[in-house]
């Protein structure tokens, strides 16, 4: 069933039960009711016979004395043996039924007869009656008889009534609820016709939000962030692509330029040793942009780097050691706690992490430029800060620092045979590893980068 099918099924499941239930508490609250006045009325004739016998000896008719009394009454007579004298009204045909039950109740008690019909017993000794113009004496008791199955009756059609008008309001209730349903499901509707449009291909469309606070537009809204968030994978896998191609471009037409040289006889004696170092210098290049691509693919998909127990000190130390031994005219020191800094990692990774950071800093800065790695402990992270004193970033440079193929300076990088993908891949194994880089610097002032790590 479809979502508005579901909920008309529903509200009909739930008014249904609603109406049934509060016409069965109608229908019990009516039958208590009408018992209930039944006995009352009962008893109420039994004070005005009491407060008629107590007023002295008399001769009544019975017939004027149910009309007296009400319907829907009954009289029964009886003598002090118990025998039956007259019947009239709704104890006709019952007589024996109540003789009996009389005979086993006190008086005064009310009884009830198999049909749902109450009497009650009333001494009246020395009362004389006259029933179809005869006298009757010595009537000891009189039972008095109400039948409340009349008044049932009526409730039965009552509620016959009540179940009429019920279902008329279950029609008018569904007639009310489709237009209810149809208004209140008209953003679904928008919400489809929205993302048909996009995978048709319209890139800008989004799903309509309205009312930030309305549960349709809460799904909207989140179904609108997956759908920036898809379009922002694929312009990312676009310029990816599209990067990788560049750089893959400009060594393989070095390399094709060489060699068609060399096959139209341009390149003979000496210079076949310069072509083909030149050669392998570009093939070079294309292995580590290989390489590197294939380590930010595997980390892209979440697998696992070893996680041994460390010391970054120790890491940082012979990072240390070979800047110094590469760089040997520039400043490049290392502060450490004394007793070391442990942490759990890939060594190797870690370690490829801080050489990038390191060949950043000596090799994008001027000549003179000094290089401190710190380590410290913060709270429950260890923290490595690589700190230059060079020409420092761009304010707008610093939200692409990370990302994969951007250049600050694409020409020099280039000489130094970078690829563009150093600073990514230090997040990228940074972040697996369960930490973060930050990155502070200004124009003028130098640049540090922080790696946090558990």
């Amino acid at each position: 069933m479809s979502i508005r099918g579901r909920l008309l099924a529903g509200f009909l499941v739930l008014f249904v039960l609603a109406l049934g239930v509060s016409g069965a508490i109608t229908a019990w609250l009516v039958h208590d009711y009408v018992s209930d006045r039944s006995v009352t009325k009962l008893r109420d004739d039994e004070r005005r016979i009491v407060e008629l016998v107590a007023s002295g000896p008399q001769t009544i008719n019975a017939e004027q004395f149910e009309t007296m009394l009400g319907p829907p009454l009954g009289i029964m007579g009886q003598d002090a043996g118990g025998d039956i004298l007259f019947a009239i009204g709704s104890s006709a045909g019952r007589e024996y039924e109540l003789a009996r039950l009389a005979g086993r109740a006190a008086p005064g008690a009310i009884l009830e007869t198999g049909d749902d019909v109450v009497a009650v017993r009333v001494p009246t000794p020395g009362m004389r009656m006259v029933y179809a113009d005869r006298p009757v004496d010595d009537v000891a008791h009189l039972i008095l008889v109400n039948d409340p199955n009349i008044d049932r009756t009526a409730t039965a059609g009552f509620i016959r009534s009540l179940v009429l008008v019920g279902l008329a309001a279950v029609v008018a209730f569904m007639g009310l609820a489709v237009l209810v349903l149809r208004f209140g499901l008209r953003p679904l509707a928008e919400m489809a016709q929205a993302a048909d449009a996009i995978a048709e291909g319209s890139r800008e469309e989004r799903l309509p939000v309205s009312r930030p606070r309305a549960e349709t537009d809460v799904l909207a809204a989140a179904v609108n962030r997956a759908f920036d968030a898809q379009a922002r994978a694929e312009d990312r896998a676009r310029t990816f692509a599209a990067d990788a191609s560049h750089e893959l471009r400009t060594p393989l037409a070095t390399i094709s330029g060489w060699l068609e040289l060399y096959r139209q006889g341009g390149i003979g004696g000496d210079d076949v040793e310069q072509a083909v170092a030149r050669i392998e210098d570009e093939v070079g290049r294309i292995r580590l942009l290989v390489e590197e691509l294939g380590l930010l693919a595997r980390l892209d998909t979440g697998r696992p780097l070893d996680r041994r127990p460390l010391d970054l000190a120790t890491l940082a130390a012979s990072v240390v050691e070979d800047a110094q031994v590469i760089y040997a005219r520039l400043d490049i020191a290392l502060t450490a706690p004394p007793d070391g800094l442990p942490a759990l990692g890939d060594a190797a990774r870690l370690q490829q992490v801080l050489r990038n950071l390191v060949g950043n800093a000596v090799q994008h800065n001027p000549p003179g430029t000094r290089v401190r790695l710190t380590l410290a402990r913060d709270g429950e992270e260890a923290r490595v800060d690589v700190t230059d004193d060079g020409s420092g970033i761009p304010a707008g440079d610093l939200p692409r620092l990370f990302d994969r193929f951007w250049r600050a300076e694409a020409s020099r990088s280039r000489d130094y045979g970078g690829s563009g993908l150093g600073l990514a891949i230090v997040q990228a194994i940074v972040r697996a590893h369960g930490g973060r880089v930050t990155v502070r610097s200004a124009p003028g002032e130098g640049t540090t980068v922080s790696l946090h790590l558990p």
